[in-house]
């Protein structure tokens, strides 16, 4: 299946207030499927989807703007008071804004991808970014997607789900995808990007890519969609069953 100083974060939503609405983390490496799982509960589950990856993403799409290294950090520090992210549906989709822009195809492409995870490296990136999503998350009846949202944003989430899949599927998947949305890209390139995501992602020193010790692994490199989706949804079944209790 396809996947899909300061900063100032301004997040656009509709929170849903259910009885017994849970937080749901879902963690995992690139083209695991987190986004694609996490839509879909959202929307089944008429929860709020937060794409925590977008966030970084749009960091590092506005570093690259500003002609700025991940490797400068204190000039990255200092631009982060000019940034401000904001989420709004577009035509039915999630779309993510930099200061006011959407960037949500920006964000997605192979440059922003060489960089991101030596951004989302940046201690002040990451512990701003992080009480941010945690902000969200109060509201409850939330889908949080990233790398360490089982770990470090939400370690009492209700729901931990940590996806893995092989490489080589992983990275068709994300050839495909971007593929499908006019990029031109070797899937060589591809592959070798996620190979040296994983590697900078799990040997970070701060908030490593690693399953929670109660995170549920999932491998989906032979699941499809709907497969995954079922899964998932027994598992919600099962732990609002025990919150109602």
């Amino acid at each position: 299946f396809v996947e899909t100083g300061t900063i100032a974060i301004k997040v656009i939503f509709t929170f849903a207030n259910m009885k017994n609405s849970i937080v749901i983390a879902i963690d995992g490496g690139s083209s695991c499927g987190k986004s694609t799982l996490a839509k879909a509960l959202a929307k089944n589950l008429n929860y709020t989807y937060i794409d925590t990856g977008a966030m970084y993403r749009a960091v590092t799409h506005f570093l690259q703007q500003q002609g700025v290294k991940p490797n400068d950090i204190d000039r990255v520090e200092s631009l982060l008071d000019s940034i401000n992210i904001s989420f709004a549906n577009v035509e039915g989709e999630n779309h993510t804004f930099l200061n006011g822009s959407d960037v949500e195809k920006e964000i997605r492409t192979m440059k922003v991808a060489g960089q991101v995870s030596e951004v989302a490296a940046i201690p002040r990136v990451r512990h701003f970014l992080v009480e941010q999503q945690r902000a969200i998350g109060r509201e409850r009846g939330v889908v949080m997607d990233g790398r360490d949202i089982g770990t470090v944003v939400f370690p009492d989430a209700e729901l931990k789900i940590f996806l893995t899949a092989n490489l080589e599927i992983r990275a068709r998947r994300r050839f495909l995808e971007m593929q499908q949305k006019g990029t031109q890209v070797g899937f060589e390139e591809v592959r070798d990007n996620l190979s040296k995501r994983d590697l900078i992602d799990s040997g970070r020193t701060m908030s490593p890519l690693k399953p929670a010790k109660d995170a549920i692994l999932i491998d989906t490199t032979d699941l499809n969609i709907r497969q995954l989706l079922d899964q998932a949804m027994g598992l919600v079944a099962q732990i609002t069953e025990k919150t109602a209790g």
